[in-house]
Protein backbone atom coordinates (compact mmCIF):
# COMPACT_ATOMS: atom_id res chain seq x y z
CA UNK A 1 0.00 0.00 0.00
CA UNK A 2 1.52 3.21 -1.00
CA UNK A 3 1.41 6.27 1.18
CA UNK A 4 -1.11 7.99 -1.54
CA UNK A 5 -3.47 5.07 -0.59
CA UNK A 6 -2.76 5.14 3.17
CA UNK A 7 -3.48 8.92 3.38
CA UNK A 8 -7.03 8.35 1.41
CA UNK A 9 -8.32 5.58 3.44
CA UNK A 10 -6.84 7.48 6.94
CA UNK A 11 -9.25 10.56 5.86
CA UNK A 12 -12.05 8.40 4.94
CA UNK A 13 -12.39 6.86 8.31
CA UNK A 14 -12.03 9.47 9.87
CA UNK A 15 -14.84 11.91 8.01
CA UNK A 16 -16.87 8.54 7.86
CA UNK A 17 -17.52 8.68 11.61
CA UNK A 18 -17.78 12.50 11.79
CA UNK A 19 -19.39 13.27 15.19
CA UNK A 20 -16.91 10.80 17.40
CA UNK A 21 -14.03 12.83 15.28
CA UNK A 22 -14.81 15.89 16.40
CA UNK A 23 -15.56 15.83 19.80
CA UNK A 24 -11.99 13.72 20.01
CA UNK A 25 -10.76 16.80 17.99
CA UNK A 26 -12.46 19.20 20.68
CA UNK A 27 -10.75 17.76 23.28
CA UNK A 28 -7.02 18.09 21.69
CA UNK A 29 -8.35 21.68 21.13
CA UNK A 30 -9.31 22.42 25.06
CA UNK A 31 -5.74 20.66 26.26
CA UNK A 32 -3.96 22.17 23.22
CA UNK A 33 -5.49 25.65 23.84
CA UNK A 34 -5.10 25.21 27.76
CA UNK A 35 -1.35 24.77 27.46
CA UNK A 36 -0.88 27.75 25.09
CA UNK A 37 -2.65 30.66 26.89
CA UNK A 38 -1.03 29.29 30.58
CA UNK A 39 2.33 29.29 29.27
CA UNK A 40 1.58 32.73 27.25
CA UNK A 41 0.66 34.55 30.33
CA UNK A 42 4.04 32.97 32.11
CA UNK A 43 6.05 34.00 29.09
CA UNK A 44 4.20 37.60 28.81
CA UNK A 45 4.97 38.44 32.76
CA UNK A 46 8.46 37.18 31.82
CA UNK A 47 7.99 40.14 29.03
CA UNK A 48 6.82 42.48 31.27
CA UNK A 49 9.63 41.74 33.83
CA UNK A 50 11.85 42.53 31.61
CA UNK A 51 10.65 45.83 29.76
CA UNK A 52 10.41 47.64 33.27
CA UNK A 53 14.36 46.79 34.88
CA UNK A 54 15.41 47.94 31.22
CA UNK A 55 13.88 51.15 31.86
CA UNK A 56 15.85 51.32 35.02
CA UNK A 57 18.76 51.24 33.10
CA UNK A 58 20.85 48.50 31.22
CA UNK A 59 21.11 44.69 31.56
CA UNK A 60 24.33 44.44 30.45
CA UNK A 61 25.99 47.35 33.18
CA UNK A 62 27.77 46.21 35.92
CA UNK A 63 27.70 49.00 39.11
CA UNK A 64 30.97 48.06 41.27
CA UNK A 65 31.70 49.76 44.38
CA UNK A 66 34.18 49.23 47.47
CA UNK A 67 33.80 46.58 49.96
CA UNK A 68 31.41 47.13 52.96
CA UNK A 69 33.70 45.32 55.03
CA UNK A 70 36.65 43.15 54.47
CA UNK A 71 36.45 41.01 50.95
CA UNK A 72 36.22 37.73 50.96
CA UNK A 73 39.55 35.94 50.85
CA UNK A 74 41.90 37.78 52.61
CA UNK A 75 45.03 36.53 51.37
CA UNK A 76 44.66 37.64 48.06
CA UNK A 77 44.31 41.02 49.12
CA UNK A 78 47.02 40.86 51.99
CA UNK A 79 43.80 41.07 54.61
CA UNK A 80 43.02 44.70 53.44
CA UNK A 81 39.98 45.71 51.35
CA UNK A 82 41.13 46.63 48.00
CA UNK A 83 40.81 49.87 46.48
CA UNK A 84 38.56 50.82 43.74
CA UNK A 85 41.54 53.29 42.32
CA UNK A 86 42.92 53.54 38.50
CA UNK A 87 44.77 50.31 38.68
CA UNK A 88 41.62 48.16 39.81
CA UNK A 89 39.83 49.91 36.63
CA UNK A 90 42.51 48.78 34.39
CA UNK A 91 42.14 45.13 35.85
CA UNK A 92 38.35 44.90 35.78
CA UNK A 93 38.56 46.38 31.89
CA UNK A 94 41.12 43.07 31.21
CA UNK A 95 38.03 40.56 32.20
CA UNK A 96 36.92 38.38 28.89
CA UNK A 97 34.14 39.65 27.67
CA UNK A 98 34.39 43.34 29.04
CA UNK A 99 33.77 46.32 26.19
CA UNK A 100 34.13 49.48 28.76
CA UNK A 101 34.48 50.77 31.90
CA UNK A 102 34.40 54.03 33.49
CA UNK A 103 34.76 55.24 36.97
CA UNK A 104 32.36 57.57 38.79
CA UNK A 105 32.45 60.42 40.58
CA UNK A 106 29.08 62.03 41.93
CA UNK A 107 28.10 64.68 43.99
CA UNK A 108 25.01 67.15 44.10
CA UNK A 109 25.13 70.67 42.65
CA UNK A 110 22.72 73.21 42.15
CA UNK A 111 22.02 75.22 38.80
CA UNK A 112 20.40 78.45 38.33
CA UNK A 113 19.72 80.48 35.16
CA UNK A 114 18.38 83.63 35.66
CA UNK A 115 15.88 83.31 38.47
CA UNK A 116 15.01 79.67 38.21
CA UNK A 117 17.17 77.36 39.95
CA UNK A 118 17.09 73.27 40.40
CA UNK A 119 19.17 71.04 42.67
CA UNK A 120 20.80 68.02 40.10
CA UNK A 121 22.78 65.28 40.65
CA UNK A 122 26.16 65.16 38.79
CA UNK A 123 28.11 62.36 37.97
CA UNK A 124 31.57 62.27 36.32
CA UNK A 125 32.36 60.04 33.56
CA UNK A 126 35.18 59.32 30.86
CA UNK A 127 33.78 61.11 27.90
CA UNK A 128 35.28 58.19 25.89
CA UNK A 129 33.10 55.35 27.28
CA UNK A 130 29.69 57.27 26.68
CA UNK A 131 29.08 55.61 23.35
CA UNK A 132 29.46 52.20 24.57
CA UNK A 133 27.43 52.76 27.65
CA UNK A 134 24.54 53.30 25.28
CA UNK A 135 23.95 57.35 25.93
CA UNK A 136 21.29 57.98 23.18
CA UNK A 137 21.66 61.63 22.39
CA UNK A 138 17.94 63.17 21.79
CA UNK A 139 20.07 66.52 20.99
CA UNK A 140 23.58 67.88 20.42
CA UNK A 141 26.24 65.26 20.95
CA UNK A 142 28.11 63.14 23.72
CA UNK A 143 30.75 64.57 25.61
CA UNK A 144 34.64 64.63 24.36
CA UNK A 145 37.72 64.07 25.92
CA UNK A 146 39.24 67.50 25.76
CA UNK A 147 35.30 69.03 27.13
CA UNK A 148 35.86 70.81 30.42
CA UNK A 149 32.52 72.46 31.90
CA UNK A 150 30.35 70.79 28.97
CA UNK A 151 27.68 69.28 30.60
CA UNK A 152 25.00 66.33 29.34
CA UNK A 153 21.94 65.87 30.84
CA UNK A 154 18.87 63.98 31.25
CA UNK A 155 15.64 64.52 29.69
CA UNK A 156 13.72 65.43 32.71
CA UNK A 157 16.27 67.55 34.72
CA UNK A 158 15.10 70.85 32.89
CA UNK A 159 11.73 69.73 34.22
CA UNK A 160 13.13 70.38 38.11
CA UNK A 161 13.95 73.89 37.91
CA UNK A 162 11.90 75.85 40.12
CA UNK A 163 11.26 79.64 40.80
CA UNK A 164 13.70 80.68 43.54
CA UNK A 165 11.79 83.33 44.74
CA UNK A 166 8.52 80.95 45.84
CA UNK A 167 8.66 78.88 48.41
CA UNK A 168 6.34 76.90 46.85
CA UNK A 169 8.00 73.69 44.83
CA UNK A 170 5.70 71.14 43.58
CA UNK A 171 6.85 69.05 40.35
CA UNK A 172 4.90 70.33 37.54
CA UNK A 173 2.02 67.76 35.63
CA UNK A 174 3.38 65.88 32.63
CA UNK A 175 2.00 68.44 30.06
CA UNK A 176 4.12 71.33 31.64
CA UNK A 177 6.63 72.95 29.67
CA UNK A 178 9.97 73.60 31.18
CA UNK A 179 10.90 76.85 32.22
CA UNK A 180 14.49 76.77 30.76
CA UNK A 181 15.99 75.97 27.69
CA UNK A 182 19.04 74.38 29.12
CA UNK A 183 20.64 74.44 25.63
CA UNK A 184 20.47 77.70 24.66
CA UNK A 185 19.65 79.69 28.25
CA UNK A 186 23.03 81.16 30.07
CA UNK A 187 23.59 78.28 33.38
CA UNK A 188 25.57 78.55 36.12
CA UNK A 189 26.66 76.00 38.43
CA UNK A 190 27.56 75.70 42.29
CA UNK A 191 28.18 74.32 45.10
CA UNK A 192 26.51 76.52 47.28
CA UNK A 193 22.99 74.85 47.42
CA UNK A 194 21.60 78.24 48.51
CA UNK A 195 22.62 80.15 46.11
CA UNK A 196 20.27 82.86 44.52
CA UNK A 197 17.78 82.21 47.99
CA UNK A 198 17.38 84.83 50.58
CA UNK A 199 19.34 83.81 53.71
CA UNK A 200 19.27 85.41 56.58
CA UNK A 201 22.40 87.29 56.78
CA UNK A 202 24.82 86.91 59.86
CA UNK A 203 25.72 89.71 61.79
CA UNK A 204 27.82 92.16 59.69
CA UNK A 205 26.93 91.00 56.84
CA UNK A 206 29.62 88.10 56.68
CA UNK A 207 29.93 84.72 55.97
CA UNK A 208 29.14 82.79 59.76
CA UNK A 209 32.83 81.16 59.29
CA UNK A 210 34.54 84.04 58.18
CA UNK A 211 37.72 81.84 56.91
CA UNK A 212 35.41 79.98 54.22
CA UNK A 213 34.84 81.54 50.94
CA UNK A 214 31.66 81.25 49.37
CA UNK A 215 31.23 78.65 46.38
CA UNK A 216 32.65 79.85 43.11
CA UNK A 217 30.10 79.80 39.99
CA UNK A 218 31.09 77.71 37.32
CA UNK A 219 29.60 79.15 33.50
CA UNK A 220 28.45 76.01 31.84
CA UNK A 221 26.97 74.85 28.95
CA UNK A 222 25.02 71.92 28.26
CA UNK A 223 26.34 70.62 24.84
CA UNK A 224 23.89 67.14 24.64
CA UNK A 225 20.50 65.63 25.58
CA UNK A 226 19.57 62.21 26.40
CA UNK A 227 16.70 60.18 24.82
CA UNK A 228 14.07 59.86 27.56
CA UNK A 229 13.15 56.79 28.71
CA UNK A 230 16.17 55.52 31.40
CA UNK A 231 15.09 56.55 34.73
CA UNK A 232 18.62 56.18 35.69
CA UNK A 233 19.76 58.56 33.23
CA UNK A 234 16.58 60.80 32.95
CA UNK A 235 16.86 63.13 35.80
CA UNK A 236 21.44 63.31 35.92
CA UNK A 237 23.95 65.33 34.32
CA UNK A 238 26.92 63.97 33.36
CA UNK A 239 30.37 65.77 33.22
CA UNK A 240 34.04 64.86 32.23
CA UNK A 241 35.45 63.00 35.42
CA UNK A 242 38.58 64.97 35.56
CA UNK A 243 36.53 68.21 35.27
CA UNK A 244 34.55 66.84 37.90
CA UNK A 245 37.39 66.00 40.69
CA UNK A 246 39.36 69.55 39.60
CA UNK A 247 36.20 71.29 40.65
CA UNK A 248 35.48 69.38 43.89
CA UNK A 249 39.18 69.80 44.95
CA UNK A 250 38.74 73.66 43.81
CA UNK A 251 35.53 73.50 46.34
CA UNK A 252 37.48 71.66 49.57
CA UNK A 253 40.39 74.15 48.73
CA UNK A 254 37.81 77.21 48.72
CA UNK A 255 35.84 75.34 52.02
CA UNK A 256 39.35 74.92 54.23
CA UNK A 257 39.30 71.31 52.88
CA UNK A 258 36.06 70.39 53.73
CA UNK A 259 34.79 67.66 51.78
CA UNK A 260 31.31 67.43 49.95
CA UNK A 261 28.98 64.13 51.31
CA UNK A 262 29.90 61.16 50.08
CA UNK A 263 33.07 62.46 47.89
CA UNK A 264 36.35 59.98 48.13
CA UNK A 265 39.52 61.04 46.37
CA UNK A 266 41.69 59.00 44.14
CA UNK A 267 43.90 57.42 47.24
CA UNK A 268 40.77 56.11 48.99
CA UNK A 269 39.32 54.76 45.31
CA UNK A 270 36.65 56.07 43.40
CA UNK A 271 33.04 55.79 44.50
CA UNK A 272 32.07 53.44 41.99
CA UNK A 273 32.71 52.14 38.20
CA UNK A 274 30.54 50.82 35.76
CA UNK A 275 31.66 47.80 33.21
CA UNK A 276 29.53 47.18 30.09
CA UNK A 277 29.61 43.20 29.21
CA UNK A 278 29.50 42.55 25.60
CA UNK A 279 26.80 40.18 25.97
CA UNK A 280 23.83 40.25 28.60
CA UNK A 281 24.19 36.44 28.95
CA UNK A 282 27.73 37.06 30.35
CA UNK A 283 26.93 39.23 32.96
CA UNK A 284 26.63 36.94 35.64
CA UNK A 285 29.86 35.48 34.73
CA UNK A 286 32.10 38.90 35.03
CA UNK A 287 29.82 40.10 37.82
CA UNK A 288 31.28 37.04 39.76
CA UNK A 289 34.99 37.44 38.70
CA UNK A 290 34.57 41.16 40.15
CA UNK A 291 33.58 39.51 43.58
CA UNK A 292 36.11 37.85 43.64
CA UNK A 293 38.50 40.67 43.24
CA UNK A 294 37.01 41.93 46.44
CA UNK A 295 34.63 44.81 45.18
CA UNK A 296 30.63 44.76 45.48
CA UNK A 297 29.17 44.28 42.37
CA UNK A 298 25.61 44.27 41.51
CA UNK A 299 23.25 44.58 38.25
CA UNK A 300 19.87 45.06 36.87
CA UNK A 301 20.35 40.99 35.87
CA UNK A 302 20.39 40.08 39.70
CA UNK A 303 16.98 41.76 39.62
CA UNK A 304 15.66 40.04 36.74
CA UNK A 305 17.48 36.12 37.30
CA UNK A 306 15.10 36.26 40.55
CA UNK A 307 12.14 37.07 38.48
CA UNK A 308 12.18 35.06 35.72
CA UNK A 309 12.96 31.99 38.55
CA UNK A 310 9.25 33.44 40.08
CA UNK A 311 8.20 33.35 35.88
CA UNK A 312 9.13 29.92 35.37
CA UNK A 313 7.76 28.27 38.42
CA UNK A 314 4.43 30.26 37.57
CA UNK A 315 5.13 28.62 33.82
CA UNK A 316 5.92 25.56 34.99
CA UNK A 317 2.27 25.43 37.36
CA UNK A 318 0.15 26.78 34.65
CA UNK A 319 1.88 24.63 31.75
CA UNK A 320 1.30 21.23 34.11
CA UNK A 321 -2.77 23.12 34.45
CA UNK A 322 -2.87 22.44 30.57
CA UNK A 323 -1.33 19.63 30.31
CA UNK A 324 -3.90 17.89 32.36
CA UNK A 325 -6.50 18.66 29.76
CA UNK A 326 -4.39 17.22 26.94
CA UNK A 327 -3.58 14.28 29.07
CA UNK A 328 -7.67 13.75 29.25
CA UNK A 329 -7.60 14.13 25.35
CA UNK A 330 -4.91 11.71 24.68
CA UNK A 331 -7.08 9.77 26.76
CA UNK A 332 -9.80 10.46 24.32
CA UNK A 333 -7.64 9.60 21.01
CA UNK A 334 -7.07 6.06 22.69
CA UNK A 335 -10.99 5.43 23.03
CA UNK A 336 -11.68 6.36 19.42
CA UNK A 337 -9.25 4.66 17.92
CA UNK A 338 -9.99 1.28 19.98
CA UNK A 339 -13.85 1.96 18.97
CA UNK A 340 -12.46 1.89 15.80
CA UNK A 341 -11.04 -0.97 15.67
CA UNK A 342 -14.85 -2.98 17.14
CA UNK A 343 -16.08 -1.28 14.43
CA UNK A 344 -13.90 -1.84 11.59
CA UNK A 345 -12.46 -5.79 12.59
CA UNK A 346 -13.97 -7.32 9.67
CA UNK A 347 -12.44 -4.49 7.19
CA UNK A 348 -9.04 -5.15 9.18
CA UNK A 349 -9.69 -9.01 8.45
CA UNK A 350 -10.18 -8.23 4.30
CA UNK A 351 -7.31 -6.29 4.66
CA UNK A 352 -4.86 -8.73 5.97
CA UNK A 353 -6.14 -11.85 3.40
CA UNK A 354 -5.81 -9.53 0.30
CA UNK A 355 -2.10 -8.83 1.47
CA UNK A 356 -1.73 -5.68 3.62
CA UNK A 357 0.90 -5.87 5.62
CA UNK A 358 1.03 -5.41 9.53
CA UNK A 359 3.43 -2.42 8.89
CA UNK A 360 0.06 -0.97 6.40
CA UNK A 361 -2.03 -1.55 9.21
CA UNK A 362 -0.13 -0.21 11.98
CA UNK A 363 0.28 3.04 9.43
CA UNK A 364 -3.28 3.49 9.25
CA UNK A 365 -3.69 3.62 12.61
CA UNK A 366 -1.31 5.95 13.73
CA UNK A 367 -2.00 8.54 10.87
CA UNK A 368 -5.57 8.58 12.09
CA UNK A 369 -4.65 9.25 15.41
CA UNK A 370 -1.79 11.56 14.23
CA UNK A 371 -4.26 13.54 12.41
CA UNK A 372 -6.44 13.92 14.85
CA UNK A 373 -3.74 15.74 17.02
CA UNK A 374 -2.75 17.61 14.55
CA UNK A 375 -5.85 18.85 13.15
CA UNK A 376 -6.49 19.77 17.20
CA UNK A 377 -3.42 21.17 17.63
CA UNK A 378 -3.80 23.32 14.95
CA UNK A 379 -7.43 24.64 15.67
CA UNK A 380 -6.24 24.89 19.38
CA UNK A 381 -3.38 27.19 18.46
CA UNK A 382 -5.80 29.45 16.39
CA UNK A 383 -8.48 29.72 19.53
CA UNK A 384 -5.27 30.41 21.45
CA UNK A 385 -4.18 33.01 19.21
CA UNK A 386 -7.76 34.73 19.55
CA UNK A 387 -7.82 34.10 23.16
CA UNK A 388 -4.06 36.06 23.29
CA UNK A 389 -5.53 38.79 21.52
CA UNK A 390 -8.88 39.28 23.60
CA UNK A 391 -6.62 39.04 26.53
CA UNK A 392 -4.32 41.86 25.79
CA UNK A 393 -7.08 44.15 24.27
CA UNK A 394 -9.03 43.98 27.58
CA UNK A 395 -7.99 42.07 30.14
CA UNK A 396 -4.47 43.89 30.68
CA UNK A 397 -6.05 45.84 33.04
CA UNK A 398 -7.64 43.14 35.60
CA UNK A 399 -4.54 40.99 35.57
CA UNK A 400 -1.98 43.34 36.66
CA UNK A 401 -1.37 40.46 39.27
CA UNK A 402 0.48 38.48 36.55
CA UNK A 403 3.29 41.35 36.77
CA UNK A 404 3.99 44.90 35.76
CA UNK A 405 2.09 45.26 32.87
CA UNK A 406 3.27 49.27 31.24
CA UNK A 407 1.79 51.29 28.26
CA UNK A 408 2.47 48.95 25.19
CA UNK A 409 3.32 45.59 27.20
CA UNK A 410 0.97 42.92 26.60
CA UNK A 411 -0.59 40.00 29.32
CA UNK A 412 -0.04 37.35 27.18
CA UNK A 413 2.25 36.48 24.33
CA UNK A 414 2.65 33.58 22.32
CA UNK A 415 6.23 33.14 20.64
CA UNK A 416 6.64 30.97 17.16
CA UNK A 417 9.07 28.70 19.49
CA UNK A 418 5.95 28.00 21.71
CA UNK A 419 3.16 27.56 18.62
CA UNK A 420 5.71 25.38 16.92
CA UNK A 421 6.65 23.24 20.07
CA UNK A 422 2.95 23.05 20.70
CA UNK A 423 1.71 21.62 16.92
CA UNK A 424 4.64 19.06 17.33
CA UNK A 425 3.82 18.24 21.13
CA UNK A 426 -0.12 17.79 20.03
CA UNK A 427 0.86 15.65 17.06
CA UNK A 428 3.39 13.36 19.19
CA UNK A 429 0.55 13.02 21.97
CA UNK A 430 -1.82 11.51 19.04
CA UNK A 431 0.88 9.45 17.63
CA UNK A 432 1.49 7.73 21.42
CA UNK A 433 -2.26 7.59 21.68
CA UNK A 434 -3.11 5.62 18.75
CA UNK A 435 0.16 3.11 19.43
CA UNK A 436 -1.65 0.81 21.53
CA UNK A 437 -4.89 0.42 19.60
CA UNK A 438 -2.24 0.09 16.44
CA UNK A 439 -0.62 -2.70 18.17
CA UNK A 440 -4.06 -4.52 18.70
CA UNK A 441 -5.39 -3.95 15.03
CA UNK A 442 -2.02 -5.84 14.27
CA UNK A 443 -2.84 -8.79 16.67
CA UNK A 444 -6.05 -9.98 15.65
CA UNK A 445 -6.43 -12.85 14.14
CA UNK A 446 -7.95 -12.41 9.53
CA UNK A 447 -9.99 -15.46 9.64
CA UNK A 448 -11.48 -14.58 12.82
CA UNK A 449 -11.79 -10.51 12.11
CA UNK A 450 -13.77 -11.87 8.57
CA UNK A 451 -16.13 -14.18 10.43
CA UNK A 452 -16.91 -10.96 12.81
CA UNK A 453 -20.34 -9.43 11.84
Amino acid sequence: MNSLDLIRMGLKNLFKRKVRTLLTVLGVIIGTASIVIMVSLGYGMNENFKNEIEKMGSLTIINVSPPYGMPSGGSSTGGKPPVLDDKSIDSIAKIADVSAVTPIVETSVKMVSGKYGAYVQIIGVAPETMDAFDFKIAEGRTLLKDDGLNLVMGSSVAMTFMDLRSRNYYYPGPDAKPKVDVMKDKLVMTFDMSYGEKQPSSPGGQPQNGQQKPPKLYKVKVVGLIQEGSQEKDYSVYMNINELQKLIKENEKNQNGQKLPGIMTQQNGYQRAMVKVKDMNDVQTVQAKIKDMGFEAYSLTDYLESMKKTAATIQMVLGGIGAISLLVAALGITNTMIMSIYERTREIGVMKVIGASLSDIRRIFLFESGMIGLMGGLLGLGFSELASLALNTFASGFLNFMGPTGEGSKVSIIPVWLALSVLVFATIVGLISGFYPARRAMKLSALEAIKTE
